[in-house]
Parts: structure tokens; C-alpha cells; sequence
């Protein structure tokens, strides 16, 4: 496996090597590498992040990661040279000087595994590579060389892929009850005989399965609300009985999750329980997403034949490499490298999924073989169905799902059900929202390849069979001319709007603009007003937009008559595959038109008066002052009311659990108040059990929290200086939390490049051209390294180990105070505690959720540091019990966090502890 004796480059925060043809490395300044890359391309490692270290963002080259990719398709690597090291089994780099050695070696090795016999992914590899020279691939000449071509034929991609075949309707599961013995010994068999036997992870199980005894009631599920801190084990705590239960019953479980590390985390937790396949060759487990996560092979198709150029269509070509072997064809979160978009600059990945409903079903040439339908069929007749809260809301509420209504559930990350709800029972009226539909019926304005031609294309044969059909799809196609078009955005900031949509939205513009009253001081965010005061011009043209709306609702309406009688009375020409694309029509168009009538209903209240359920504001959203989408929002006050009769009424069982589900105010009454109202189980009249279970850590000798109380507050400088000296005096290790992004790349610039050159990478959210679980990978493989990051890291982030010993928060997590903040707010105020105790247990959530990240082992010890002198004492119960807080300067942090010591300080007014 010699190396490939290729030029090579390398750039971090700590400066940038060169090796050269003769096979010695050098330093160079930023401007001879961007010299040396732009004359001769060089072997690199993740082009996007080199060139952001580089500041020239047009560089490319060999990037060692897509030869990766190509070769070993579906298969995970952390994208840095230590990760890459790893996967090929070559000596870590001691530095970064190292690094082109290294890239030199493990091109070598990539292109030998070509020519070795028992390369498993040799199968398409010819026949893609001869397509990815035709798009001068900068790999494509160092392999033609090493992949011989194959003495038959290969089949193309859409041959090979496997069919899912079609399932009769599960029968009901068997009503039965679970012994509490038959729980602890699944139990027991899934934890291991060997290991140990935490009495708080059998209490756990025992309770998780009352929610799967026979329901007593209808309308009345068995609900369980579980703490269970972390170190529980709370995974194979409810997989016990639930396994147990599935086993016995022949019914279907559903798990739900908030992010998709748990989701993985679950896929590899449930093998314990299931194998990956039964004797039939059907999937026990199965994992389900939203469709807008899968690949669509109709789109790849459309890419792979003209309709991506340039570096798009590279990537298309090395997603066809992924599709073959991939397990599921999850795009996001699954086995394609999060990396492999951001090689790409993100170009290609999004419209290669469902990302605008626009599937036609069985119409497709690849319906047999869609990822999306496989997922779903498979589903039906699943022991153990892992899912997101979003999904699981949206089968309840439109009911149309190959698998049945999710009955018992676990709502794993218990505590982000309100949120999921909030944002699932939602309506907004936006121009990117109506534009979509707009493309959905007329088509889009440039293109009209592959499935996205517009309504009457789709349907042109029911059209011509049906004349009231045909009618109402031509209505429809006029009434949709009245909803945005393409550059609706720039017509609105010339005061140029294009019909009663766009006119609305402009007036929606004017109105926030007007009201706004930071003085331009919040540049970079979103502005908003409340739906108060309209003027009468406002109301008229709202007035005229649901009208306009109602004008497209009505002949969609007609159009779905039409279809579901000629299902009933099915004409001759109409064969299987047809009735299900238009059983798939019948179901685009329904949920179309409930939208529809949520837009017209959101506006037919606008100027009357206001509905106390629910909140209305009007928004701009912007991202670095540049406005991406405007229109008109309404929430549920509380959202849990449609989610208890969508989701809770008709279940037979739920558990709702998380590390952080009661808030800890002290009062044992009142820690369960607010989760119990978040539960949605007093709309439906239900009194949930309730369960504590407290972590088996030892706090008091593995955490620390210190609060520091000399970093002024609006201090940038000083900011940065606190977080750049405590990642040193940790050693790396570090998770920094922010409240803003402005502030997080203000530190991120002021700090990356002396750690660096300390051997200490930073890693930032919103700086780098990772996505934010690749950011987690590179994280958690490197204990020397830190990552900066906002309320995506908080929650869900799980590194085990001394790679997170430190977590950093710039200041207490306030509430941003949104109008729809405001209204739960005041609302909270009618109850006990009031509004101030809404916003605390809002806190001590963020606090617990925050503080969880940092241990997660028996091992595992670390300190957990708020950079806030204003820290409210009420706020301090959000901390596990007896652990440890100090009010300090930042000296004596830096001194506690870099002798990794938690015994008290001789200073017993600063160390002691305030819980």
C-alpha cells in the first residue's frame, strides 16, 4: 500500500503545511497555500473547513474524504485526520504537521482497497466512476487505474435495489397483562447476568409497564410521567417491558424521540431485545422519519440524468454509490456522513429528499423500491417502531398511515413534547409556505423534469378520463396564479407586489417595520408584532387574500370528490398501481386543502376579536439582516389541547419520560405541577402516575458548579478571555453554551487561533461548515478539542468520557421574550406561582437539561461553570442534590478546573456551597 505521492496540504487554526512533490513538509503562510492550492490541486482533508481556515473560499482539490466516500459508501468516519487515521487503521498523526504524510498514506490505502478481490463495495464502482470522469471528478483519473472493469454488465442502481412487498392488516394485539417478575427478568437479560443490578433501573421498569395494561376506559389512556435521572438507564428500562409486551401481545410499540442521536442510540439499544431481521427476512425494529429525511429516487434519477451540474452533480453520483448499500436511505441522521453535504457547500442534498410533497406515489417508476414506502410498510408489522415526537403527532392527526395509529408509546426526551406540539399544531401563513403550493399546482416557473410539473401534468389522465375533474384542475391552476411567485421577495422590498398574496405580505412588511422599536439594534434577528390595531387597509387586504385562497380551496375540494368516486366506481384502464397513485393524489390534496382553510381561518379573524386559544403575530425572519421569508403566524396557547386529542385520547398507553421532565423547585408538589399541565392528560381528564427516580452519580464528588461573578455582563473582550482560559486551564474538554450566535462567533474569532497553536482545536457552531452531529463526532473522538454551540448542544448531546469535563454557559438562559412567550407568560400569571415562576422553571430546565451533558458515566467528573454574577439563588435547585456550588472569581475557576480537583477551596466564604 504505498502512498500516494501526491502534493498535500493542511490548515488549522494553529497555521498551515505544505508537502511537496520532493516529500518534505514546510510551513507556509495562508497565502502561499492558497498559491500552492490554486496552481496544482493538493490532497486534502474536508476542503469546506480548509478553506474557511485559509479565508478562500473557492479552493478544491483531492479531498481525501470524497475518495472515502466513494470507496466505502455507508460507512462512518469522523472527518478529521485522527478519525480518518482510525478508520484505515494507520498511525494518528502526533501533530499537524504530520497531516500530509498522512493524507498521502491514507489515499494509498483507499486506492489499493480498489484492487483488493475482497473489496465489498466493488459492485458499481466501475460504472460510477466512468460517469464521474465524464464530470471531471478530481479523483477520477488516480482511480481509473485501480478498478478494473467488471467482465458482466453492472446493473444500474434502480435494477438493484430491492422491492418491498405488500403485507396483509396486522390482526389487534392480544390484551394481556405483564407480570412484574416477567419485566425484571427481560430486564436482566437485556442488561446482561453479569452486570450490575441497579435498583432504580428495575423500580423504572416496573412502573414503565403499567402503561401497557389493557385500557379500562376509552378516551382514557394509561399515562406515565418518569424522571429518571440520568445513569438510570432508562433506554433498556422501558425496552424491557416493552419488548415483553410486544412479544406476548403480536402489537406494535412506538418510541419517540426529540434528536436523532437517541434515535441512533435506540437502533443499536433495541438489538439487545430484537435481532436485525426474523427467519421471514421482515425487520423487527424499524426506524421511521418524516419523508422530507429520505432520499427520493425519482429525484436522484432526474440528478444523475442532467438535472444537477457541475459539483451537484458529483455529489449525486456519490449518493447513488450510498444508495445501494445504505441501510435505510435516511439522508439526515442515517448512514449517508453528515460530512458529505458540506463537501459540497450543501449543494444537491435537499433536492434529493421529499422536501415539497410532491411524491405522486405509485405514478413513480420507483414506487417498489422507495426507502419511504419500505419504511412505512415495514412499520406495520414492526415489534418496535423508533420515531420522532413530530411524526408521531402527524400520523395521529391526518390518520393516514400504512402502519396503524400509534397506540402505546413512549415518548422518550419527555420534556420536548410541548415544543414538538407547539410547532406540529402550528399555522403560518408565510410567502416561502405559499410559494411551495403555488409550485405544488402550477409547477415550478423554470424547470419542468421529473415529478415536479405541476397538478394538472400529474393528474393529466384522470383529466382527460373526468370532466368535472378536469375542470377543477384547471380552476385550480387559475386560482394558484394568485399566490407568490418566483422574486415575490424583491418585488416586496421595491414596493412592486404581484397579486393579493404578495400585497398582503408587503402590508405585513410595512406594519412590522413600523412598529418596531429596536432602532436597527437587532440587525441580525427576526422582528415581530402582535396581530393589534390593524388598520382597515390591513383587514381589506387580508380579506381579499382568503378569498383568494378560498377561490384555490374549492376546486381542490372538487377534485378530491372526483377521485375518491372514481376509487368506488373504478374505470377499466384502472390498474393496481394506479389506484394507489391516486389514493396518494386524494391524500396530497386533503392535507392541502386543510392547510388552505387553517390560512383562510387565521385570516378571517384578523380585525375581530382575538381568540383567547390561541396567539397571532405578524414576522419577518431575516439571518444576518437579509429578510428570507415573511407572513402571519398563529400558535395554540396551549398546545397540549390538540395534542391530547390527537395523540393521547385515542392511545391505549403512554409513558413520558426524561431526565428532566419535573422541574426541582424545591417543593415536591409543585416539581410536578407544570409537567403534568405539559402532559396534556388534563384536557382529556386524566390523572397521570408519576415516578421519580434519581441518578445512582455521586454528585457531590464528580461535578462541581461554579459560578463566576467578575465577567462583566456585555463584555465581549472579556467574554472571550474567560472562555479562551478556562478551555486552557481544562485541557480542551470544553462545551461552550450561548444564547446568541453574535456573541458565540465573536468569541469563536477572538480565541480559535491561540488555542489552536496551544494543540486545543475549537469547534464552532454557526463558524464551521460542519453540520452540527459531524461537529458532535469530531467533538467526542478528540479529548484536546472544545466545541462552541447554542440550544442545539444543550439537549441531546450524549460524550461520555474526559473528551467533555467542561461545560461553559456565557449567562443564565432568560426566555427569549417573543410575543408568543409574552402570552404564556401572562397566562401562567392566573395560576399559582405566576409568571415569574413560569420563566424559572423555563430556566431551571435549560440549567438541568445543560448541566446533563456533563456527566454521564460513573467515571466521568467535570465542572459546570456560568459565567454570570447575577445568578438568582431561586434558580440554583435545578442542580442535581448535593452537588457542590460556588460563587467565584474567574481566578479561582481557573484554579479549580485546572487542578481537576472538586475539594473545597480554603476559602469558605467563596466555596460555600449556596444548595
Amino acid at each position: 500500500m504505498p502512498p500516494l505521492s501526491l502534493p498535500a496540504l493542511h490548515a488549522s487554526h494553529a497555521g498551515s503545511w505544505l508537502l511537496d512533490r520532493s516529500g518534505s513538509t514546510r510551513t507556509v503562510g495562508k497565502g502561499e497555500a492558497v498559491t500552492a492550492a490554486a496552481d496544482t490541486p493538493h490532497l486534502i482533508i474536508n476542503a469546506p473547513l480548509v478553506a474557511t481556515r485559509l479565508g478562500y473560499p473557492d479552493l478544491s482539490g483531492l479531498d481525501v474524504l470524497e475518495l472515502f466516500a466513494f470507496v466505502h459508501p455507508a460507512r462512518f468516519v469522523v472527518p478529521t485526520p485522527k478519525g480518518l487515521a482510525h478508520a484505515l487503521g494507520l498511525p494518528e498523526p502526533a501533530d499537524d504537521a504530520e497531516v500530509p504524510h498522512l493524507l498521502q498514506n491514507a489515499a494509498g490505502v483507499l486506492l489499493a482497497t480498489c484492487m483488493d478481490p475482497a473489496w465489498p463495495q466493488r459492485e458499481g464502482a466501475w460504472s460510477a466512476l466512468q460517469s464521474l470522469t465524464r464530470l471531471r471528478w478530481a479523483w477520477a483519473a488516480p482511480l481509473a487505474g485501480h478498478i478494473a472493469r467488471p467482465e458482466r454488465a453492472e446493473r444500474w442502481l434502480f435494477s438493484k435495489l430491492p422491492e418491498w412487498e405488500e403485507a396483509g392488516e396486522q390482526p389487534q394485539p392480544r390484551q394481556i397483562a405483564i407480570e412484574e417478575a416477567a419485566t425484571l427478568t427481560r430486564l436482566q437479560q437485556l442488561t446482561g447476568a453479569s452486570a450490575e443490578q441497579r435498583e432504580s433501573q428495575r423500580d423504572y421498569a416496573v412502573r414503565a409497564a403499567s402503561a401497557f395494561l389493557p385500557r379500562r376506559k376509552s378516551g382514557e389512556p394509561h399515562l406515565l410521567l418518569s424522571q429518571a435521572g440520568t445513569g438510570i438507564g432508562k433506554t433498556l428500562g422501558y425496552l424491557a417491558p416493552a419488548s415483553l409486551w410486544s412479544e406476548l401481545s403480536g402489537g406494535t410499540v412506538w418510541v419517540s424521540t426529540f434528536t436523532k442521536a437517541l434515535q441512533r442510540q435506540l437502533r443499536k439499544e433495541s438489538r439487545r431485545a430484537w435481532p436485525e431481521r426474523r427467519p421471514d427476512g421482515s425487520q423487527p425494529v424499524v426506524v421511521r422519519k418524516g419523508r422530507e429525511n429520505y432520499l427520493c429516487l425519482l429525484n436522484l434519477e432526474d440528478a444523475l440524468q442532467g438535472g444537477f451540474a457541475g459539483r451537484a452533480a458529483i455529489l449525486a453520483h456519490l449518493v447513488a454509490r450510498w444508495a445501494a448499500y445504505t441501510q435505510d436511505g435516511d439522508m439526515i441522521g442515517g448512514d449517508l456522513p453528515g460530512w458529505l453535504a458540506t463537501l459540497f457547500r450543501q449543494r444537491g442534498i435537499t433536492a434529493l429528499t421529499d422536501r415539497r410533497g410532491e411524491c405522486v406515489y405509485a405514478g413513480c417508476s420507483h414506487y417498489r423500491k422507495c426507502f419511504i414506502e419500505r419504511a412505512s410498510r415495514a412499520s406495520a408489522s414492526a415489534d418496535l417502531v423508533i420515531a420522532n415526537h413530530a411524526l408521531v403527532m402527524v400520523n395521529a392527526a391526518r390518520g393516514r398511515d400504512h402502519a396503524a395509529r400509534p397506540m402505546r408509546i413512549v415518548f422518550d426526551e419527555g420534556h420536548h413534547v410541548f415544543d414538538a406540539a407547539d410547532s406540529t399544531f402550528a399555522a403560518a401563513l408565510t410567502g416561502a409556505e405559499s410559494i411551495e403550493l403555488r409550485r405544488w399546482v402550477i409547477g415550478p416557473e423554470k424547470s419542468s423534469r421529473g415529478r415536479r410539473r405541476g397538478l394538472s401534468a400529474r393528474l393529466a389522465d384522470v383529466a382527460s378520463y373526468d370532466e368535472a375533474g378536469g375542470r377543477a384542475v384547471e380552476a385550480a391552476r387559475t386560482a394558484a396564479e394568485a399566490l407568490p411567485s418566483d422574486g415575490w421577495l424583491q418585488r416586496l422590498a421595491e414596493g412592486v407586489p404581484s397579486g393579493p398574496l404578495e400585497e398582503l405580505f408587503a402590508a405585513v412588511r410595512a406594519t412590522v417595520y413600523a412598529r418596531d422599536e429596536t432602532g436597527g439594534t437587532e440587525a441580525g434577528y427576526g422582528l415581530e408584532t402582535e396581530v393589534a390595531g390593524l388598520e382597515g387597509a390591513f383587514v381589506e387586504l387580508a380579506q381579499s387574500a382568503r378569498a383568494a385562497l378560498a377561490e384555490l380551496r374549492q376546486p381542490l375540494i372538487r377534485l378530491g370528490t372526483r377521485l375518491e368516486a372514481m376509487l368506488e366506481e373504478p374505470p377499466d384502464w384502472l390498474d393496481g398501481q394506479g389506484r394507489q397513485r391516486l389514493e396518494g393524489a386524494r391524500h396530497s390534496l386533503s392535507w392541502r386543502v386543510d392547510l388552505l382553510a387553517a390560512w383562510e381561518a387565521l385570516l378571517e379573524r384578523l380585525g375581530g376579536p382575538a381568540d383567547p386559544e390561541f396567539v397571532d403575530w405578524l414576522a419577518i425572519d431575516r439571518s444576518e439582516a437579509r429578510e428570507f421569508d415573511i407572513g402571519i403566524h398563529r400558535r395554540w396557547l396551549d398546545p397540549m389541547k390538540p395534542f391530547a386529542r390527537t395523540v393521547l385520547e385515542p392511545a391505549h398507553g403512554v409513558v413520558m419520560t426524561s431526565a428532566t421532565l419535573a422541574d426541582r423547585t424545591g417543593n415536591e408538589d409543585d416539581d410536578w405541577r407544570l409537567a403534568v399541565v405539559r402532559s396534556g392528560a388534563p384536557h382529556i381528564g386524566v390523572m397521570p402516575q408519576l415516578s421519580a427516580h434519581e441518578s445512582p452519580f455521586d454528585y457531590a464528588g464528580q461535578a462541581e458548579v461554579l459560578i463566576v461573578t467578575d465577567v462583566p455582563r456585555g463584555d465581549i473582550p472579556a467574554l472571550a478571555g474567560a472562555y479562551g482560559r478556562l478551555i486552557e486551564a481544562s485541557g480542551g474538554g470544553a462545551l461552550g453554551l450561548f444564547t446568541a450566535i453574535r456573541r458565540l462567533r465573536a468569541v469563536h474569532g477572538r480565541i480559535a487561533d491561540r488555542l489552536a497553536r496551544g494543540g486545543l482545536p475549537l469547534y464552532a457552531q454557526h463558524v464551521d461548515p460542519i453540520d452540527t452531529g459531524t461537529l458532535v463526532d469530531i467533538f467526542r473522538d478528540d479529548p484536546s478539542a472544545s466545541l462552541l454551540g447554542t440550544d442545539a448542544l444543550r439537549d441531546g448531546v450524549d460524550v461520555p468520557g474526559r473528551s467533555l469535563r467542561l461545560v461553559v454557559m456565557e449567562q443564565v438562559p432568560w426566555p427569549r421574550p417573543t410575543i408568543l412567550h409574552r402570552a404564556r407568560r401572562l397566562a401562567a400569571g392566573a395560576q399559582k406561582g405566576g409568571a415569574s415562576a413560569y420563566d424559572d422553571g423555563i430556566i431551571r430546565a435549560r440549567l438541568a437539561q445543560a448541566f446533563g451533558r456533563l456527566i454521564r458515566s460513573k467515571e466521568d467528573r467535570g465542572h459546570f461553570v456560568v459565567l454570570s454574577a447575577a445568578f438568582p439563588s431561586r434558580l440554583l435547585t435545578a442542580f442535581p442534590p448535593a452537588t457542590p456550588i460556588r460563587r467565584v472569581t474567574l481566578d479561582e475557576a481557573l484554579q479549580r478546573v485546572s487542578a481537576h480537583g472538586l475539594e473545597p477551596t480554603m476559602n469558605d466564604q467563596a466555596a460555600a456551597p449556596l444548595a
